[in-house]
């Protein structure tokens, strides 16, 4: 636990901002970076503190869970008013977005550890259960990425029709189904199993290959093709 020593108390280079400017970023740890964000803390408790009350909250569920706070949840932090509130989402944002653009370099997927990396960034962090498709062409290049529902995976809320017409649509030959588990435990349900297999066929017809199905569970992900389960 960080004592609370004011940050104008500490040495030079023990501060976070010129630790950061001196050793780089990497030398910083999480309470340090976070402190940048929020600049001040109040009379009672240094802007070291206070950062790590904030991660102190998450601890269990690890920093990733930051990226889901809300406005009233990071709020309801004693030394986080409105400004810090807007920094840190606004940050955490960014970092989204950075982790989700898509490369100027065609993304090729030549297996599952590709097209787990790939997936993985887009749907780890989402609170509902989302399903997605990623389409390929000849040369298993992403050609997109395209959520096409929410809410648990069953057959009624994915139909074939939607998920062959975008891959209709953007003249792709091949399929990735994603889904995430917001609990974290990326093991096949029954009715995921049911819907792959019922997608599976609905390829065949069109000639559109199913080319693997990726769950999403915390920091980890299972392939069907991997586990043997696309047939």
């Amino acid at each position: 636990m960080i004592k609370n020593t004011m940050v104008r108390d500490l040495p030079e280079q023990e501060r976070p901002r010129e630790k950061l400017i001196a050793y780089g970023v990497q030398s910083l740890g999480n309470a340090e970076l976070l402190a940048i964000l929020l600049r001040s803390g109040t009379k009672e408790a240094s802007v070291l503190r206070v950062a790590e009350n904030l991660l102190s909250l998450y601890k269990e569920r690890g920093l990733a869970s930051i990226v889901n706070l809300s406005a009233v949840q990071l709020s309801r932090i004693h030394g986080i008013g409105p400004a810090k509130v807007a920094t840190v989402l606004a940050a955490v944002e960014l970092g989204r977005r950075i982790a989700q653009e898509p490369s100027k370099k065609k993304i090729v997927i030549n297996g599952p550890p590709d097209a787990a990396d790939y997936i993985m960034p887009r749907l780890k962090y989402e609170t509902k259960e989302k399903f997605a498709i990623v389409l390929l062409n000849v040369k298993n290049q992403v050609l997109s990425f395209r959520i096409i529902s929410v809410g648990i995976l069953n057959a009624s809320i994915v139909h074939p029709r939607e998920v062959m017409a975008e891959a209709l649509n953007n003249s792709a030959a091949a399929i990735i189904l994603a889904h995430n588990h917001p609990s974290g435990d990326p093991a096949p349900s029954g009715d995921d199993i049911a819907t792959t297999r019922r997608l599976i066929k609905a390829g065949q017809i069109m000639g559109i290959e199913i080319a693997d199905h990726i769950i999403v569970g915390g920091n980890g992900y299972i392939s069907f093709k991997e586990q043997g389960l696309m047939r």
